[in-house]
């Protein structure tokens, strides 16, 4: 693939961890944070969108493909995560960066604009709801409950290893069949995902996320202070829409961007979207 000749590939040591980072392009500073069951490769058509204006930083989050995957729970709550990204952006010398996150790595960026708000210019997240609010759904709404039982097998220590069964055939249907846009998959994307999900302890420590931060997003008042925009794939089955209806209450800067006809695989499903939304946010 022509995009990874063109890549900076480091291993930057954060908060007592190497974190496996990309790095690409000039410019303002971006740092673009994956979900799970992802890695860094995720944001391959971003990174292709962005990186002629913009200085790309690009990890793999502690637990995930290449980067440490240290042992213990402990070591995956989120205040422990938001941490390594803010040591990572020092040592880097970003200065003031703009933070765009998917999945856990939005509830990551959600986390660090709360605790961190002058390290940012800007706040973008995709498809991951604020932690306020989506405690109260999970506490009050039925309908998100069911969504997020996975999360529970997740958390389960036999969680990991059912998703490695059969050639991760579990994850190839999470992320590869659910996705609205079947063919932005490669033959080569997919070996690339089934690399990083077969890394030794990968799967279980990236699960730790799950078990780690269960009750610990009660520490959390969601309330954001600097400029945010919001991206969110209205055909996402694990995270429901209703999760947006609150957030004026919670971000007193707030650009919300509905996509239809997108599943929770945003950045695969309609990867100009995502661009053109970041570009246009920036501009202004």
């Amino acid at each position: 693939m022509e995009l990874l000749q063109k890549l900076e590939e480091h291993f930057i040591e954060v908060n007592g961890v190497k974190l496996h980072t990309i790095i690409v392009g000039s410019g303002k500073p971006i740092v673009l944070l994956h979900g799970f069951p992802e890695f860094w490769y995720t944001w391959r058509t971003v990174i292709d969108g962005l990186k002629d204006s913009y200085k790309l930083i690009v990890p793999d989050l502690r637990g995930y493909n290449l980067s440490d995957k240290p042992q213990g729970v402990e070591n995956y709550t989120y205040d422990v995560i938001v941490e390594d990204i803010k040591q990572l952006s020092e040592k880097l010398n970003l200065g003031k960066f703009t933070l765009v996150g998917h999945d856990w790595g939005g509830f990551i960026s959600w986390a660090f604009a709360e605790l961190h708000p002058e390290l940012l210019d800007r706040v973008i997240i995709l498809n991951a709801a604020n932690p306020a609010i989506f405690l109260k759904h999970l506490l009050n709404n039925p309908a998100q409950q069911k969504a997020s039982a996975y999360t529970y097998e997740m958390a389960s220590p036999e969680g990991a290893s059912n998703l490695l069964k059969d050639d991760c055939e579990m994850l190839k249907k999470t992320v590869f069949y659910l996705a609205a846009n079947k063919e932005g998959y490669t033959e080569f994307d997919k070996e690339q995902y089934v690399k990083a999900w077969t890394q030794p302890g990968a799967m279980r420590a990236s699960s730790l996320y799950y078990r780690a931060n269960q009750k610990n997003f009660n520490k959390l008042t969601g309330i954001i202070n600097i400029p945010t925009m919001v991206i969110w794939a209205m055909k996402d089955i694990f995270m429901l829409p209703e999760l947006l209806d609150e957030l004026p209450d919670y971000v007193k800067d707030l650009k919300v961007i509905r996509v239809e006809n997108s599943t929770h695989w945003i950045m695969n499903d309609n990867p100009e979207v995502v661009v053109s939304s970041i570009r246009n946010y920036l501009l202004k």
